[in-house]
């Protein structure tokens, strides 16, 4: 597949670091994981990690900054996600869930939605996102290689 195309992680949070290694090992793309904080990371010349300051959205402005169409995004951030869907990136979620140009918007409105329901004195039981199971893995392994097959044959 060569070094046109490149996958991107919003790295600090992410529960599929292996499965993403797998893929860009079959598939020969390489990987930049992002994060605030320094991370292992496989000795191999597909793999590197660029460790941003710890500002306020430093990693994700990094992330959006070095997006295009020929990248792959891997973020559970809505907001991340949008920024990259308007550079033209491809965006997956740590789940599997492909955020699109089509989709993005209402993920964003009900972010904010969501949010504000939290924030709210009565709020009592509303949560987070559902904990990460195991289908989500394999969702995620699935979505991220008919991602860069379509990037590949895109070009």
């Amino acid at each position: 597949m060569g070094t046109a195309f490149r996958i991107l992680v919003d790295a600090d949070a992410c529960p599929v670091k292996e499965e993403i290694y797998k893929v860009a090992w079959r598939l020969e793309v390489p990987v930049t994981l992002v994060s605030n904080q320094h991370l292992r990371i496989p000795a191999h010349p597909l793999i590197d990690k660029v460790v941003v300051g710890a500002g306020f959205d430093a990693a994700d402005d990094w992330i959006a900054e070095a997006s295009g169409p020929a990248t792959v995004v891997i973020t559970a951030d809505i907001l991340l996600a949008d920024r990259c869907i308007k550079a033209g990136a491809t965006v997956i979620s740590n789940s599997g869930k492909p955020f699109t140009a089509n989709s993005i918007g209402s993920a964003v409105a009900t972010r904010a939605i969501m949010a504000d329901l939290r924030a709210a004195p009565t709020a009592g039981g509303i949560g987070g996102p559902a904990p990460f199971a195991k289908a989500d893995r394999s969702r995620f392994l699935s979505a991220l290689d008919a991602a860069l097959v379509r990037l590949k044959r895109a070009t």
